[in-house]
């Protein structure tokens, strides 16, 4: 099936552009949701005047991307986890959390699955792409630092458990070799 798109659709093409995709996906996705209408050759003549409107469209777009771009690269996360000695995290900084602090900063909508590939799961400074189209993807900076766990004082416990056994050492004098049971 031969369709004409009116919008730009993702892994597809561009607005005002003719494209061969499948019966199904043209008659039950695009055509549809207004992506596209089946190509005639009284809708072609539409085709400049749609081709036009989104190649406007996509310069605002664009426009608009770079700004936020800007600001995202501005953008600097930290975040306090638990961590083992060598910097492994106890549990991860996910990128739905890092999406959400961004969104909740810059107070904009960007989707979670555009923010990063995979969660953080090691101490330390890291770029995090934030996929806003093909061309821009700005890199945001998460900084994740060791939260302190409080240090017990093993010492003490030694000293006491040592008084102890000295105290009641004779009270417990067995000897295991008489033992029968």
């Amino acid at each position: 099936m031969k369709v004409l798109l009116k919008e730009d659709v993702e892994n597809l093409g561009l607005a005002g552009e003719v494209y061969d995709v499948a019966n199904g996906y043209g008659r039950n996705y695009l055509v549809p949701k207004g992506f596209a209408v089946k190509a005639s050759p009284g809708v072609m003549n539409q085709a400049e005047l749609w081709r036009k409107k989104a190649e406007a469209r996509r310069a605002e777009i664009h426009a608009e991307f770079e700004a936020l771009a800007e600001k995202i690269v501005a953008v600097t996360l930290n975040y306090t986890a638990r961590a083992s000695e060598t910097g492994k995290l106890f549990g991860s900084v996910t990128t739905a959390q890092i999406a959400d602090d961004l969104n909740e900063e810059l107070g904009t909508e960007i989707d979670r699955r555009k923010v990063g590939v995979e969660p953080l799961r090691q101490l330390g400074e890291h770029k995090v792409v934030v996929r806003l189209s093909a061309e821009i993807q700005p890199e945001l900076t998460v900084i994740i630092e060791s939260e302190e766990v409080p240090v017990t004082v093993v010492e003490e416990v030694v000293e006491e458990v040592d008084e102890f056994e000295d105290e009641y050492e004779d009270d417990y004098d067995y000897d295991y070799e008489d033992y029968d049971g």
